[in-house]
C-alpha cells in the first residue's frame, strides 16, 4: 500500500485511540498477530473436552490463535475496552435473596455486542477516512477470535486466574472488541500480571469449575449450564447454582482488583427495570411473548424461552418452600417442552422435600409448646 509510506504511522495510531476515546471506549492497545504461545494451552483445553457442547470452539481449530487466517491480510489488531459496572449493581443483596433471580450484570441492559460493533465500525470509518484503502474488520464475542490473549499483548490488562481480562485502574467489568486491520501500526507493550498468589476466584466458585489457575471446565461454569448448554443441566450442579438464573458473576465479586472498577457511564448499560432485582416466580410466569417483548435488544434473548424457563425451575427447585411457587410450577408443566418438564419435575421434588422438613419442624415446635403448656420436662 503506497499510502503507507507517505502517512506517519505513529501519529495515526495516536489518533486512532483518541477516536476510540471520543467513540467512548475507556482504553484502546493494538497488538501484533502472533499468538503461537498460546496455541498449546488452547489445544490443552480443547483435548480436555472443558469446551463441552460449545463446538464452535473445536470447528476453527488453530485459526483463534491466528488472526491472518481469519482475516487475510490483518497485520495489526486494534483491542478495545468498554466499561458497562451498572451504578446499582445490587450483587450481594439480589444473590442473598433465594427467591430473586441474580442475573450476570452484564446482561440487564442493552446487548453489547450491537453497542461495541456499531462503535469500532465507526472507528474503522475514521481510520479508513485518514487513509482510504485501509481494510477493517471487527469482531465482538462473535468468531474464533482470542480476545484475552489479544487483550494482554495490546497492554489492556493481564489475564486473570479466571481467565478473564483485569486492569489494575478497572478490574475486570468490562466488554472487549477486536478491530482487525492491515496496517503495520506501532504495538503496546504488555502489562504486568497482577494476580499474584491470590486464588479467591478458585475458591468461590460455585460448582469449582475454575479446575486450575488459568483453566476453566465450562461444562461446570453456571454461565455455561445457563446460556450455551441446550441440554439438561447435570442435577449433581443444579444446586450449587442457586438463584443464578442467567450467568454468574462470583469470580469478579471476589476479585480484590474490582474494589477499582468505575461505574459506566452508557446507559445502554444500566439495568432494566423489568429484569432487575425481579421474583423468580414473576419471571417464570411470563409467556413466551412476554419474554421476547421483555428482552428485545438484550444478550438474554438468544437463550431463547425454553432455557430461560428451565433456568428458573433450577432456583426455584433451590428457593425456599413456596406453596406459590408449587402451584406454579405445576402449572408451567407441559406448556413449554420435556426439557424444561424434567427440570420442573426436580424442583417440586426439592421443594416437597422442603414441605416435609417444614411439617417436621412445625410438629416438633408444637410438641414443644404443649410440653411447655402443661408445665412437664421438655424430655417427658
Amino acid at each position: 500500500m503506497s499510502e503507507i509510506s507517505s502517512i506517519d504511522l505513529v501519529e495515526l495510531t495516536n489518533n486512532i485511540k483518541a477516536w476510540g476515546t471520543a467513540l467512548g471506549f475507556q482504553q484502546v492497545g493494538i497488538s501484533d498477530i502472533d499468538l503461537h504461545q498460546h496455541e498449546a494451552h488452547l489445544k490443552e483445553w480443547l483435548d480436555n473436552g472443558y469446551h463441552g457442547d460449545m463446538a464452535f470452539m473445536e470447528s476453527h481449530g488453530m485459526k483463534r490463535a491466528r488472526p491472518d487466517e481469519l482475516v487475510p491480510g490483518t497485520l495489526r489488531v486494534i483491542s478495545v475496552r468498554m466499561n458497562y459496572l451498572p451504578p446499582d449493581a445490587s450483587f450481594a443483596e439480589h444473590l442473598k435473596k433465594p427467591e430473586i433471580g441474580y442475573i450476570s450484570r452484564y446482561a440487564l441492559g442493552r446487548d453489547y455486542h450491537k453497542v461495541l460493533r456499531k462503535r469500532l465500525k465507526q472507528l474503522g470509518e475514521k481510520i479508513t477516512a485518514s487513509l482510504a484503502h485501509t481494510q477493517y474488520r471487527p469482531f465482538v464475542d462473535s468468531a474464533p477470535v482470542l480476545e484475552h490473549a489479544i487483550a494482554e499483548k495490546a497492554g489492556i490488562g493481564w489475564t486473570g486466574k479466571h481467565s478473564l481480562t483485569l486492569n489494575k485502574e478497572a478490574g475486570s467489568w468490562f466488554f472487549l472488541g477486536e478491530l482487525f486491520i492491515n496496517l503495520p501500526l506501532p504495538v503496546d507493550s504488555p502489562i504486568e500480571e497482577g494476580c499474584g498468589s491470590c486464588t479467591a476466584c478458585l475458591t468461590i466458585c460455585p460448582t469449582n469449575a475454575i479446575v486450575a489457575p488459568y483453566k476453566v471446565d465450562a461444562r461446570r461454569c453456571i454461565s455455561y449450564l445457563t446460556i450455551e448448554s441446550d441440554k439438561d443441566i447435570p442435577e449433581a450442579l443444579r444446586p450449587m447454582m442457586g438463584n443464578r438464573i442467567y450467568g454468574c458473576d462470583d469470580c469478579q465479586l471476589v476479585c480484590p482488583w474490582n474494589r477499582f472498577a468505575d461505574v459506566t457511564s452508557e446507559e445502554d448499560f444500566h439495568p432494566r427495570q423489568v429484569l432487575h432485582g425481579q421474583s423468580l416466580n414473576a419471571l417464570f410466569s411470563w409467556s413466551e411473548e412476554a419474554f421476547l417483548r421483555n428482552t428485545e435488544g438484550s444478550p438474554i434473548r438468544r437463550i431463547g424461552f425454553e432455557k430461560w424457563q428451565r433456568n428458573i425451575a433450577v432456583a426455584l427447585g433451590n428457593a425456599p418452600y413456596s406453596e406459590e411457587s408449587i402451584l406454579l410450577l405445576k402449572e408451567r408443566r407441559g406448556c413449554v417442552s420435556d426439557l424444561v418438564d424434567r427440570h420442573i419435575d426436580w424442583a417440586l421434588e426439592q421443594q416437597q422435600e422442603k414441605q416435609q422438613a417444614t411439617d417436621v419442624k412445625n410438629r416438633q415446635q408444637a410438641r414443644l409448646i404443649r410440653v411447655i403448656e402443661k408445665g412437664l420436662p421438655r424430655d417427658a
